[in-house]
């Protein structure tokens, strides 16, 4: 009784925090860099994004989330922790302008959570989870309200800078002591075979404009083919080369839409020699030619509105 008397003071002010902030429906990133708040009064389709490393709590609502053949549906007083960017759909069941639905999550980063691992005691860590790339588990009222310090720390923006590193690498150490630990230290292990595969993201990423060689990637991460093909789709719920693809097209829609570029100039940066090629994959994948996609996420964002890669940010060659 007396937990869930704290949880649900625990979401009450963090209801009110995010409404302080989110007068309007969008997604905001906040002052504290890494810190991301969400507000939707009304319930949307399917919409693709790409998702980057995240912990996301909800604090209204419900959502729905599809990557590969994998779905996912977490509400109130869960956490969301997706451990790779994948390329995913994700949709929000529950919300009104009354009762909208409300969110907050934080990016994460690999080094703190490597260098985390390192200090923690052997022992203390948590049993493995299924070998996948995403979890959801009830939120640990120790986590919920360490995200209440860090909303609540946007009163108080003389603060931020001393306090919001603190609070952020507590958050980290306690993912990686919680329910989803285990997800976690198998992924960002030195030497584990899933972290091979954080390895082989990350160096799609750095070579995205060039086609992708399987036994090179395989050598350079220190897997068979075989071994590389399995543990990356139970890990991203897509093969290599489907996420190859997949990562090109994001990024193309990107820099469309982000740093206005065309679609000629988009698909060449990505490696496309072709342009109808790219077309036609684009429209394949997003259902509409580049010009008119792009056009539509431009009225959405302006509007408020999950507009794909807006949702929780697009892949960047640069990180990881």
């Amino acid at each position: 009784m007396e937990e869930g008397k704290r949880l649900a003071e625990i979401n009450a002010r963090l209801k009110a925090a995010v409404l302080r902030h989110m007068d309007r429906p969008g997604l905001r990133p906040s002052a504290v860099e890494g810190l991301t708040l969400v507000r939707y009064d009304s319930p949307d389709s399917l919409e693709r994004c790409f998702q980057k490393p995240v912990a996301s709590i909800v604090v209204q609502g419900s959502k729905r989330l599809v990557v590969g053949t994998r779905e996912y549906h977490f509400c109130e007083d869960q956490c969301l922790v997706s451990c790779v960017e994948m390329p995913s759909m994700a949709s929000t069941l529950e919300a009104s302008p009354e009762k909208p639905f409300l969110s907050l999550f934080i990016e994460l980063n690999r080094k703190t959570l490597a260098d985390l691992m390192l200090e923690m005691e052997p022992e203390g860590s948590p049993a493995g989870l299924p070998a996948q790339g995403t979890a959801i588990a009830d939120a640990d009222p120790e986590f919920l309200e360490g995200m209440l310090r860090l909303a609540e720390l946007l009163d108080k923006p003389k603060q931020i800078a001393v306090r919001a590193p603190i609070i952020l690498r507590e958050l980290h150490y306690l993912l990686l002591i919680g329910p989803q630990g285990g997800l976690l230290q198998n992924l960002y292990m030195r030497g584990s075979q899933r972290g091979q595969i954080v390895q082989a993201i990350a160096l799609m990423k750095q070579n995205l404009a060039s086609p992708l060689q399987m036994e090179s990637l395989a050598r350079q991460v220190g897997m068979s083919l075989s071994s590389l093909h399995r543990h990356f789709k139970s890990v991203t719920g897509f093969s290599p080369l489907q996420y190859h693809k997949q990562l090109r097209l994001y990024e193309a829609r990107r820099l469309m839409l982000m740093e206005d570029e065309r679609a000629s100039g988009a698909a060449l940066a990505v490696g496309y020699e072709s342009i109808a090629q790219f077309t036609r994959e684009y429209k394949r994948m997003f259902g509409e030619s580049p010009c008119r996609d792009i056009a539509r996420r431009r009225t959405l964002a302006g509007q408020g509105l999950p507009a794909g890669e807006v949702l929780h940010g697009a892949p960047s060659p640069s990180d990881g």
